[in-house]
């Protein structure tokens, strides 16, 4: 997988990058606080995947000719614009580190590597409608928990079950789209559409509000 950067529409961006390529990147771009927060991230590893997505979100954000404001999280740890303008959201898996933002909607990235071990904890984040239509293949289960998460990350609060309150309408393995919803929560009513990528090993997913 390479470095990616992707303008969404003139609203939306999405950056990807390889995390050993952005070691030696300068991080002056980044606020006060945020580098702070940098500073007392104790474990090297971490601290790889902290720099790097805050290295795709600038990127992202390039892309749409908008400034970098600087980002803190809250107490659900959603992370937000230290301007209180646009909305992002980041995400890791070993190796790679990516991020998304538009001017207006919330949204929500994930990426995840594809792992046989998946399959022995569907059970975990599944529904049963879901386990009965997926595919006993590590690639479809990582696409169901990826646009989960993704959904997860864009409404922005805890308390939220992946098996009991998301739902995902039936896909199948090549879907480059899967529909799905939150039940039983303040955001029963929402519906969401989750693009899908397939990158070498890698399930990447994002949805915008």
């Amino acid at each position: 997988m390479q470095t990616k950067i992707e303008k969404i529409d003139s609203s939306s961006a999405l950056a990807l990058k390889i995390i050993e390529a952005q070691e030696n990147q300068p991080l002056d771009f980044l606020s006060f606080r945020e580098k702070l927060s940098l500073a007392n991230i104790s474990h090297p590893e971490k601290k790889r995947e902290w720099a790097t997505a805050r290295i795709a979100i600038h990127d992202a954000l390039e892309a749409l000719h908008i400034p970098y404001p600087g980002f803190y999280k809250d107490e659900h740890g959603k992370s937000h614009t230290m301007n209180g303008q646009g909305y992002v959201s980041l995400t890791h898996t070993p190796g790679f580190a990516g991020a998304i933002f538009h001017r207006e909607q919330p949204v929500g990235i994930d990426m995840d590597l594809v792992r046989e071990k998946i399959l022995k904890i569907g059970f975990r984040f599944l529904d049963k409608s879901e386990l009965d239509f997926l595919e006993q293949d590590p690639a479809h289960y990582t696409m169901a928990w990826s646009a989960k998460e993704s959904i997860f990350k864009c409404q922005g609060r805890r308390g939220v079950s992946f098996r009991d309150n998301i739902l995902l309408d039936p896909f199948d393995i090549s879907a480059s789209k899967i529909k799905g919803r939150i039940m039983g929560t303040d955001f029963a009513d929402h519906h969401y559409k989750v693009e899908v990528r397939k990158l070498e090993n890698v399930i990447l997913t994002y949805t915008i509000w």
